[in-house]
């Protein structure tokens, strides 16, 4: 996805007075590659799928060139607003570090040309098919942020894969972002066809990409315009009319792109809008494969409903949980290291394909390979575990100290936006006489009292270590209304190793401005009874798999890194804040 919740709340103002919306963007989900390019030993074709209201679905083909043309084979899928033969993201491309070249010659997308390439998909006998969601590309249609409209496009696009004459009839999908969210999608539907989904760190709840309990993320106003200039973008003066025309063409839904902005606007996640876009609720007890991966410390996709997307599945699940941010499972730093940490992607996704799409019967060995969930913790190490949260994750209710802050929207909730840090309500665990792990999703409950509408409350989970460094590993907000507010909800989920002499510290506090979009209301908000429940394991973990220690995770540890100081640690420290038991040995962990 585009745009990341990390800009500093002044941004607001900012893009409200009309500067360019690609300054506010951040970080694409994009590669910096050539445009258009055909991997070797494919032969590439076009073709329009037509779906029931009319919408007209432009796809790009690429068959293995060794094959004849009636050669049956499985298909993976890629549906998404990234594959304009022009370029990813139009004219964004300079903020966004890629390609756009509207005058180069016609040809299908690069952007999973990595995965193509690197998985060897052609000469393993598959097909790749690359379909534009509506509105973009060579497709007709009104964009819609994964609503009805793009979820009939999902299946329209799955079943017709399905139904060519040079398809099995079993189709997988890859995707990254939102092409990984098109993925859920069919996951939810399991249309006719669809045999596995692979997902790389996808939005759960279209919802909570741009909110978090009626709190905005900087992107709420700017990612919906980026994706409405996404759409408008023509593809190549080597295309034809008709590729160049669809999706710059809004007869079907006249004012398309002004009414798509302004339903995104809407702050209440129970809005009938917001509720078809909630993936979670649609494929509760879905049985598609899925494998995914997400990250715990990931600042643009984030963990905000992951894990119970992850955990409502009822079909065969496979995922890599760990301490990156917005990339894939491939991906690599300049100089040749793995961003995630952790070998042998493309072998592992092949092998989830192979088995669930293809088909292909495999050994034993093959199909215990590679661990139900492999997941990376603070330390940089990795393990398998069978599900996460794990299943020995035993929650600590912790009380929380009462108290008052002013709604300001000051306090960063990291070093990474710099100071003012730490401010509100702390409370302190006594430094651990024994290390601890946790591993799960936060639960706060408390009641808070304002005096007028729209009062921030933000909760951060801190490790703080012997000297007063504070480093975050849990966050989330929520709006609060007058009067008094029995306040319920998660936090992001993690997997963090506290040491001994270590501290927990939990600070109740108005803002985390690097993230979340606060329009502060200057009034103090009081805080009465509190508690919040973190999960730590029951078992120690001892036994390691293969992986190194993720590139996000190690500057982050720096970066994010805040003192408080002793005097503070002291007045706060409080002696009803339980420790967490011993692990225990428990089997061949």
């Amino acid at each position: 996805m585009l745009g990341q919740g990390v800009a500093r709340s002044t941004a607001i103002a900012a893009i409200a007075a009309g500067v360019s919306i690609l300054v506010a963007a951040a970080q694409a989900d994009v590669q910096s590659t050539q445009t258009t390019k055909i991997p070797p030993g494919a032969k590439w074709s076009q073709a329009y799928i037509k779906e029931k209201d009319g919408t007209m679905l432009h796809a790009d083909i690429e068959r293995p060139a060794q094959l004849p043309a009636s050669a049956r084979t499985p298909v993976i899928l890629s549906i998404g607003p990234y594959f304009n033969h022009s370029g990813q993201v139009g004219p964004a491309a300079p903020v966004e570090g890629v390609p756009f070249d509207p005058t180069a010659a016609k040809g299908p997308s690069t952007r999973f040309y990595d995965f193509v390439t690197g998985a060897h998909l052609m000469q393993r006998g598959y097909t790749y098919v690359m379909v534009d969601l509506r509105g973009f590309g060579g497709s007709t249609g009104c964009l819609d942020w994964a609503g009805p409209g793009e979820q009939a496009d999902v299946k329209a696009a799955v079943e017709w894969a399905a139904s060519q004459p040079w398809s099995t009839g079993r189709v997988g999908m890859y995707g990254k972002s939102y092409d990984a969210v098109t993925g859920l999608i069919g996951v939810a539907l399991h249309p006719r066809g669809l045999r596995a989904v692979v997902a790389q760190e996808p939005v759960y709840d279209l919802y909570r990409y741009l909110y978090m309990n009626r709190v905005r993320f900087v992107n709420s106003l700017a990612t919906p315009a980026l994706y409405d200039g996404i759409a408008a973008t023509p593809g190549t003066t080597g295309d034809t009319l008709a590729y160049n025309f669809s999706s710059i063409n809004d007869t079907q839904k006249p004012g398309c792109p002004a009414q798509n902005y302004s339903a995104q606007q809407d702050p209440n996640h129970s809005s009938p809008y917001w509720r078809e876009r909630d993936l979670i609720r649609k494929a509760r007890g879905a049985r598609t494969p899925l494998f995914m991966t997400q990250g715990f410390i990931e600042d643009n996709t984030k963990p905000d409903g992951a894990f119970n997307f992850f955990n409502e599945l009822v079909g065969p699940r496979r995922a890599w949980f760990g301490m990156w941010d917005h990339v894939r499972g491939n991906e690599r730093t300049t100089t040749g290291r793995l961003k995630m940490g952790r070998r042998g992607w493309f072998d592992e996704v092949m092998r989830w394909y192979d088995r669930y799409v293809a088909g292909k019967p495999l050994r034993k060995a093959a199909v215990n390979h590679d661990p139900p969930i492999a997941v990376e913790s603070s330390n940089g190490k990795w393990r398998s575990e069978k599900a996460w949260p794990p299943a020995d994750s035993r929650g600590l209710s912790i009380p929380l100290r009462s108290g008052s802050y002013v709604d300001d929207g000051q306090n960063e909730g990291t070093s990474e936006g710099g100071p003012p840090n730490g401010e509100g309500i702390w409370t302190f665990s006594r430094p651990l006489p024994r290390g601890a792990h946790f591993a799960g999703v936060p639960h706060v409950a408390l009641d808070a009292s304002a005096g007028a509408p729209d009062g921030n409350l933000v909760v951060d989970v801190y490790d703080i270590g012997p000297k007063g460094g504070a480093v975050l590993i849990s966050r989330g907000a929520y709006l609060l209304d007058a009067g008094t507010n029995h306040v319920r909800y998660d936090l992001y989920g993690d997997d963090w190793i506290l040491h001994k002499r270590h501290r927990i510290g939990v600070l109740v506090t108005s803002s985390n401005a690097e993230w979340w979009a606060h329009v502060p209301t200057g009034q103090s908000i009081s805080i009465g009874k509190a508690r919040i429940t973190l999960e730590f394991l029951r078992c120690g973990r001892r036994r390691t798999i293969q992986g190194q220690k993720s590139v996000k995770l190690q500057s982050y540890l720096g970066d994010a890194r805040f003192p408080v100081d002793s005097a503070t640690i002291a007045a706060a420290t409080s002696r009803k804040f339980p420790i967490p038991k011993r692990e225990r040995r428990c089997g061949n962990r």
